[in-house]
């Protein structure tokens, strides 16, 4: 049976945990899918998706864990907006997070990257992705009219966001480096490891994961 709540180990972790869900939701105001495993919260995000069908986007998704206070059993996916209510409503010190009730249906939350399997590609400076998104965001914003359309959008996004980073091994679309970006995983001076998965790939970081799923071919 899932617990109602997860205690958190200490005071950090929680400011971790809501510092994660308020960027995840300025980034896109979706859902979050809170994975368990012994006395580790796995906390999923969802930072780039297609949003038209064929659309060449990858998905992109962004984890972090927290440390618990004892081993707990929770699988659910909630809204970010629910997440955060919890959180506010939780005083200085508290480490007890009352886990949303109401779930949400996210497409991207079914198929979560393997946990084994992976092979090391190779390292990427922090610097460099933070570049790259920063590049990549200017240009989608250039791309587009003031009353772009969806198919302009789309056109767009995909342009950008799914052709590979140049220098990084592993073929990692850019979508990744936004992905980091945006939810504040790249650290100036530091390096992202790079891990490949059959049409997953991986930033690690310091701070957190980027996980990205290629685009379908049709």
């Amino acid at each position: 049976m899932a617990s109602s709540s997860l205690r958190f180990a200490d005071s950090p972790s929680v400011a971790d945990f809501q510092t994660f869900t308020a960027r995840a939701r300025a980034n896109d105001d979706g859902g979050m899918r809170l994975l368990t495993v012994g006395r580790v919260l796995a906390a999923y995000v969802c930072t780039l998706r297609p949003t038209m069908l064929g659309e060449a986007v990858p998905t992109v998704l962004g984890l972090r864990t927290m440390a618990l206070d004892g081993d707990a059993d929770v699988d659910v996916t909630v809204s970010l907006g629910s997440v955060l209510d919890r959180l506010a409503r939780m005083h200085d010190g508290d480490l007890e997070f009352p886990v949303p009730a109401v779930t949400v249906t996210e497409n991207w939350a079914g198929i979560l990257p393997p946990r084994s399997g992976w092979a090391h590609a190779g390292t990427v400076p922090s610097d460099a992705l933070e570049q790259a998104a920063k590049d990549g965001i200017g240009e989608v914003a250039r791309s587009l009219p003031e009353r772009a359309g969806a198919p302009l959008v789309s056109s767009a996004r995909t342009a950008v966001w799914g052709r590979p980073l140049a220098g990084v091994p592993g073929a990692v679309p850019a979508g990744a480096a936004f992905g980091a970006f945006s939810l504040g995983f790249l650290e100036p001076g530091a390096e992202a490891t790079v891990h490949t998965n059959g049409r997953w790939s991986r930033l690690s970081t310091g701070r957190g994961h980027v996980l990205v799923r290629a685009a379908a071919i049709l």
